[in-house]
């Protein structure tokens, strides 16, 4: 009933832990995937070492969560045993998440993680704090993200999904210009903002970084409204990202187009075991309104 596939890959349910939560190590993916993950992301990774921001660097607010992380990681050749570890230990489909400053470092990346032979790659073209080298975000410009994907496409024959932002005017045209140059599929959308946080006693932001990325529930209509635009727009699955919590989020994600549902945050708020709670939940909606698969959902609302 929960089965879904991305590319051809299968996933034994659409839920798939997103990047950047307990996604650091293979044993650490091993057991979200344990805990019933369809599939699982790991942490964002560059070529080289990246300390990331100071601390504090996450806070939870009353509407979601916000955090200033900074992509910290130790480099794409210090990964690959962690996700070789997690390959040798979980059935579970797992996609390595890269990012780069420069368009010809997402290919070089790219290459280097493939020989941990990760089932997707996501190119994480999005985070608030990365921007190109030219000072403006690979996400906010349709020559530059899709010049971004024919890199990573030259340099692995894995499917490629990449990520994008909702900080842009038009996210449709950004998702067709990244599958005109080869993407596989999207996923959408990343954190929100930057926002900011004032602690008023102290009179200063709470974060070092002193702004961060929110999500968390408070950025669902968000998401959902960009997975409704970007399945307009394109033939390629969608994994929708962003506020999901609960297993109506979920069936809501599907019904604006999404093929699998990213769930991050949400992690925090119902514990590791959310995946299975969640598809739990999706599973009762499907008997109650008379669905037999994930894919008589998926675009409905249009």
């Amino acid at each position: 009933m929960l089965e879904t596939k991305l590319c051809g890959v299968r996933l034994r349910n659409p839920t798939v832990l997103a990047s950047g939560i307990l996604g650091v190590s293979g044993a650490s993916l091993a057991k979200v995937a344990r805990k019933g993950a369809g599939a699982v992301t790991s942490k964002s990774v560059s070529i080289e070492e990246r300390k990331g921001h100071p601390c504090p660097i996450l806070l939870t607010y009353e509407a979601g969560v916000m955090n200033a992380v900074g992509l910290s990681n130790p480099g794409v050749d210090k990964i690959i045993d962690e996700l070789r570890f997690y390959k040798q230990n979980s059935n579970a489909p797992l996609i390595a998440s890269i990012f780069a400053s420069k368009t010809k470092d997402f290919g070089i990346c790219a290459k280097k993680i493939s020989e941990a032979k990760p089932d997707l790659i996501e190119v994480n073209i999005s985070c608030p704090n990365v921007e190109a080298e030219f000072g403006k975000p690979f996400a906010a410009d349709v020559r530059m993200a899709a010049a971004v994907t024919r890199a990573v496409k030259k340099n692995t024959k894995i499917p490629v999904f990449v990520k994008l932002s909702p900080n842009v005017p038009d996210i449709a045209s950004i998702a067709k210009s990244v599958e005109k140059a080869g993407a596989n599929g999207i996923t959408a959308v990343n954190t929100v903002g930057p926002g900011m946080i004032i602690n008023i006693e102290a009179g200063k932001p709470l974060l070092a970084n002193k702004a961060g990325g929110m999500s968390g529930p408070a950025i669902k209509p968000i998401a959902v409204k960009a997975v409704y635009d970007i399945y307009s727009a394109v033939k390629i699955p969608i994994i929708g990202t962003g506020g999901v919590t609960t297993g109506r989020d979920a069936v809501e994600m599907f019904m604006a187009g999404a093929t699998a549902v990213g769930i991050g945050s949400g992690v925090y708020y119902r514990g590791v075991d959310i995946f299975k709670k969640v598809c739990d939940e999706i599973a009762e909606f499907m008997r109650r309104h008379g669905y037999n698969k994930i894919k008589e959902m998926i675009g409905i609302a249009h």
